[in-house]
């Protein structure tokens, strides 16, 4: 699996549907074929940055992408 933010393959499996990348520490959460993408706040709260990688539309299938990986 890819970040789609920088591309890193440096990902770890945070949950059963949830990862994290360290190159650009952001969560990804996949829930069978659907992505979302998140920013860790200082906090531990966690921001969506669905709008900036998908925009208005739906989100698009990721097939290269599943939850066992």
């Amino acid at each position: 699996m890819k970040c789609p933010n920088c591309s890193s393959k440096d990902i770890g499996k945070i949950g059963s549907h949830q990862f994290y990348c360290w190159g650009c520490f952001i969560e990804l959460t996949v829930n069978g074929e659907k992505m979302s993408v998140y920013q860790v706040e200082e906090d531990g709260t966690l921001s969506s940055l669905d709008d900036l990688f998908f925009g208005d539309e739906m989100q698009p299938d990721f097939p290269q992408i599943h939850a066992s990986s």
